[in-house]
C-alpha cells in the first residue's frame, strides 16, 4: 500500500468521525429539547388546574382565632375577599397572567380564569370603599380601603417595575389593616350591613353577569339588534334599529369560557360570605333562599370540564357547546340576582 493510499484512508476516516460526532451532538440536543418540552407540558397541565373551593365560614373563624381577633360583622366578607385575592398569588404556579417565560407564557386558560377572579375582587374592593364601610354618601371613606382599592386595579399583565403581584399583595395588606381596626375591641373602622349597600354591589354583579352571558352566547355567532345606535330627531334622540352579527373570535372562545369560570368561582365565595354577614337583612327581606339559589347556579358553572378542549358545536349540532352551557348557568344566576335586588328594594 502506498503512502497516498494511507493518506486517503485517514482523510475518509476523519470525515466519518466528524459526521458521527455531529450526529450524536444533534441527537443529544434533540433529546434535551424533547425532555424540556415534556416537563414544561406536565408543569403547564398542573398549573392549569383550577383551585378547589374553600369553606368560607370556617375559614373566617380560623383566621380570627389565629390572629386573636373578634369575629365581628363584616369580618367574613373581608376575610373571604383576602383569601380569594390571595389564591390568585399563591395557587400552584403563582400568578401566571404576567409570565414571560415557559411554560407560563404558553398558557392562556388560567390567565383568563385569573382575570375573571380579579374582576370580582376589584368590584368587591370598590363596594367596600364606597358603600359597606361608609354610613352615608357624605361620610369619610376608610383610609386603608382608599389606599388598597386602587392597588387591585393595577395592570394585571405588568411583569416588573412594579410587578402585578407586588401591587395586589399590598392591596391584601391594606384589607388586613382595615380588618384589624374593624375587629378591635374598640372598633376604629365600620362595616354597615344595610339593604341599600348590598343592593348597590349586586347591581355591579348583575351587570357583569349580563355581559358574560352575552359574550358566551356569541360563541356560535348571532344576529342581534344594535340597541346602542341613536340619531337626533325632533329635538330628541331616536333609536336606530339595525342588525349586526356578533360572534366571538375562534381563538377567544376558551378565554371567555375560563374568564366566566373565574368570576363564578370568586362570586360564589363572596356570596357565601354575604350570607353570613347580612344574615339579618336577608332574613328580614325573606331573601336568604334567593342567595342560596344564586350560589347553586354559580357552583354548577364550575363543574369539571372532562373534554380536553372547550367545544364549540352549534346550538343543536352533534357536538357540545360548552360556552352555551356556561351561558345558561350565568343567565340563571343573573335572573336570581335581579329577583334578589327586587326583594332588597322592598320596604
Amino acid at each position: 500500500m502506498t503512502l497516498s493510499d494511507w493518506k486517503s484512508r485517514l482523510r475518509l476516516g476523519g470525515g466519518i468521525g466528524k459526521r458521527s460526532l455531529g450526529a450524536r451532538i444533534g441527537f443529544g440536543l434533540a433529546a434535551v429539547l424533547a425532555l424540556y418540552l415534556l416537563i414544561a407540558l406536565v408543569i403547564g397541565w398542573y398549573w392549569s388546574q383550577e383551585p378547589e373551593p374553600f369553606a368560607v365560614k370556617e375559614g373566617a373563624r380560623q383566621a380570627a382565632e389565629a390572629s386573636g381577633r373578634q369575629l365581628v360583622n363584616g369580618y367574613t366578607t373581608v376575610q373571604t375577599l383576602k383569601t380569594v385575592a390571595g389564591t390568585l398569588l399563591d395557587k400552584p404556579g403563582g400568578y401566571l397572567s404576567n409570565d414571560i417565560a415557559p411554560p407560563g407564557v404558553w398558557l392562556d386558560n388560567m390567565p383568563s380564569w385569573e382575570y375573571g377572579v380579579l374582576t370580582q375582587v376589584r368590584d368587591m374592593a370598590r363596594a367596600l370603599r364606597k358603600d359597606f364601610a361608609r354610613s352615608q354618601s357624605q361620610s369619610t371613606e376608610d383610609p386603608d380601603l382608599a389606599r388598597g382599592e386602587p392597588l387591585f386595579h393595577f395592570d394585571n399583565r405588568s411583569w416588573a417595575l412594579p410587578a402585578s403581584e407586588n401591587e395586589y399583595r399590598q392591596g391584601i395588606r391594606a384589607l388586613d389593616r382595615y380588618l384589624a381596626r374593624l375587629s378591635d375591641p374598640q372598633p376604629k373602622a365600620q362595616f354597615f350591613t344595610r339593604a341599600d349597600n348590598l343592593n348597590n354591589w349586586l347591581g355591579d354583579v348583575s351587570t357583569r353577569m349580563g355581559s358574560l352571558s352575552q359574550r358566551l352566547s356569541a360563541s356560535v355567532g348571532r344576529v342581534r339588534l344594535d340597541t346602542e345606535l341613536v340619531r337626533p330627531e325632533g329635538g330628541g334622540l331616536k333609536p336606530v334599529i339595525e342588525e349586526k352579527v356578533v360572534e366571538t373570535p375562534w381563538l377567544q372562545i376558551d378565554n371567555v369560557f375560563y374568564e366566566a369560570r373565574g368570576q363564578a368561582w370568586a362570586l360564589a365565595h363572596l356570596l357565601r360570605a354575604i350570607e353570613v354577614d347580612f344574615a339579618d337583612v336577608l332574613a328580614k327581606k325573606n331573601a336568604t333562599v334567593s342567595v342560596r339559589q344564586i350560589i347553586r347556579e354559580l357552583e354548577a358553572a364550575q363543574e369539571p370540564l372532562w373534554s380536553p378542549m372547550v367545544l364549540n358545536g352549534s346550538g343543536y349540532g352533534m357536538l357540545a357547546n360548552h360556552s352555551l352551557v356556561m351561558a345558561n348557568y350565568i343567565s340563571r344566576a343573573n335572573a336570581a340576582i335581579m329577583d334578589l335586588r327586587a326583594l332588597l328594594a322592598q320596604g
